[in-house]
């Protein structure tokens, strides 16, 4: 049997046996998984990491971060890790088996503990990311949301996660295996995608397949993409929409759980390992590919062909051939696409960016055929309707006594009078009466405060409504965390109520400045507790010598200029 389609090794115990352990787990100490480590722990079991055996130990980890391979050899470009609180860390020595449960708290393996270990995390993020920056989702990831205590060690598998969605376009490695073997597959070329198919991806990958007088298996990632990503549950029906455009029994569709880190070269090997074991003899790589977009200064994070280049090197050694992602345009003339090297001359080329596409969505405006399938289009305007009728969030940030809650309240009287949508505001003070009672002032219940509004407001969002936030929200990594979870849904209009402290404090009717500065209360902000003030703001207030009628108007007007009220 080739190699591609022969089973590879799975993690799991067999049903027997997984019936005693679960038994036996539910006495361990358990951690609850987080929505990235029970993508990492159904690849790990079902042998989508082959050759992982579990978390990676100390010296793999080093290994892999430093030379892309574990201390065996074995060629592995991205730490697979189980990150953990400090606190979690104290109750386990290594040695120890402990539980790894989902979220509803379902045991899904045992994991022995062989290593316990506090990372350097900015080596990792220079290593494995190509910098210590912030703007990369990954590393701000690493440093803002991931535990600091790693744990490593072998994983036993009980069973797998349980998806109620799309369960018949879910296959595991060896599923997929099988698959290939049952159709009579040789060759399988993989497509990795993170967003809808339109006419150029459908052209491109024909060709692909084509050339390499292969089958074709789209294989879109549903586990964790880019913030701000199309949702897998719309992307998926875009995909089944267009799979009749292909010949057919020549192309399947199978659903990846993978969580994305968006490491552009070590992305794209790591891609082509995971597809490996998935049966593919090859892949298709992008330009760019699996790249986050602009860091601090402004420009890519990655070379365009750096991606590219990684996979040529090591193609031969993991197995997968790959191909060259062809840039596909539309040549009017012709009414065909072509790859951009082969457009015959003085023809007129026609293209749609993903930035003109976007606009085009949030606008209503037409989208041609040429550029999409209009069963495609259908389904992402029913996901993403104009602007002006998406729900949003308008977050107010500034120090206590600023005006934030005042002009907050200005502006939803403004909107409720416009009428259309419900508006419903979050001040800080309401929000800790009704939502945070039980939580202090310390920073960790600052944050969880702000967490909360956060959810409420994307819930708001998601539902076609108008959030009106105004906490203080002093620290960016937090107002950072809110605006992730808000634009899963729709617009997050961040305004920095920029009125000076000293004027804070002449206004402070409650004399909360005074008791701060004679330090009767702890952690202030701005007084004893920094304010982080927000680098580039949708909206920058100055409530100095300007009415509220003003301030609230401004808001309005730049509403109107994105798109989310009509003018």
């Amino acid at each position: 049997m080739a190699s591609n389609l022969a089973p590879i090794p799975e993690l799991y115990v067999s049903y027997e046996s997984a019936q005693k352990l679960k038994v036996e787990a539910g006495n361990l100490t358990s951690h609850d998984l987080t929505p990235r480590q029970i993508c990492d722990l159904e690849l790990l079991m079902n042998g989508g990491f082959n050759p992982l055996k579990g978390f990676l130990t100390e010296e793999d980890y080093d290994s892999v971060v430093e030379t892309m391979r574990t201390k065996d050899g074995a060629l592995w470009p991205m730490p697979i890790t189980l990150d953990v609180s400090e606190k979690f860390a104290e109750s386990v020595e290594p040695g120890q088996d402990i539980a790894l449960r989902d979220q509803e708290g379902v045991i899904l393996a045992t994991m022995t503990v062989t290593d316990k270990w506090v990372p350097n995390k900015a080596r990792e993020a220079e290593k494995v990311f190509g910098a210590d920056d912030s703007a990369h989702p990954a590393v701000n990831y690493l440093h803002n949301q991931a535990g600091n205590v790693y744990l490593g060690g072998p994983v036993t598998g009980i069973q797998q996660p349980v998806h109620y969605d799309f369960r018949a376009r879910r296959d595991t490695p060896n599923e997929l295996r099988a698959y290939f073997r049952k159709m009579g597959w040789r060759k399988i070329v993989a497509f990795q995608t993170r967003n809808p198919l339109h006419r150029a991806h459908q052209e491109l990958t024909f060709r692909a397949a084509k050339e390499a007088q292969a089958n074709l298996l789209i294989h879109p990632v549903v586990g964790m993409t880019k913030p701000g990503d199309v949702d897998h549950f719309t992307r998926v029906r875009c995909y089944e929409a267009v799979l009749d455009k292909y010949p057919s029994s020549t192309t399947h569709l199978s659903l990846l759980n993978l969580a994305m880190r968006m490491a552009g070269p070590r992305e794209a090997l790591w891609h082509a390992i995971i597809r490996k074991n998935h049966g593919l003899t090859h892949f298709i790589v992008g330009r760019d590919h699996a790249g986050p977009g602009n860091n601090s200064q402004g420009k890519d994070f990655y070379g365009p062909y750096d991606a590219q280049e990684l996979v040529r090197q090591h193609q031969e050694e993991v197995g997968i051939e790959m191909v060259d992602f062809k840039h596909m345009v539309y040549v009017q003339e012709k009414a065909q696409y072509y790859p951009i090297d082969e457009v015959p001359e003085n023809s007129t080329v026609l293209n749609i960016s993903g930035t003109e596409l976007r606009r085009r969505l949030a606008e209503g405006l037409e989208i041609p055929e040429w550029f999409s399938f209009p069963e495609v289009v259908k389904e992402l305007r029913r996901t993403k309707p104009p602007r002006a009728k998406q729900g949003f969030t308008v977050f107010f940030t500034g120090f206590s006594g600023s005006g934030k809650s005042t002009i907050a309240n200005a502006l939803m009287v403004k909107l409720m009078e416009m009428g259309g949508r419900p508006v419903t505001l979050l001040d800080g003070d309401i929000v800790r009466k009704n939502l945070s009672s039980e939580l202090g002032f310390s920073k960790e219940h600052r944050d969880l405060n702000i967490r909360r509004i956060g959810y409420v407001a994307s819930e708001i969002t998601k539902n076609g409504g108008i959030a009106i936030c105004a906490p203080i929200a002093p620290y960016a990594t937090t107002r950072r965390a809110v605006r992730e979870d808000v634009e899963s849904f729709g617009a997050f209009i961040e305004v920095h109520v920029a009125t000076s402290i000293e004027e804070c404090e002449k206004r402070d009717r409650k004399g909360l400045y005074k008791l701060a500065r004679e330090g009767k209360i702890k952690e202030f902000t701005g007084i004893s507790d920094p304010y982080d003030v927000p680098e580039s703001p949708e909206l920058r207030v100055e409530t100095e010598g300007t009415d509220v009628d003003n301030c609230a108007h401004q808001v309005i007007l730049k509403l109107e200029q994105m798109g989310l009220i009509a003018g």
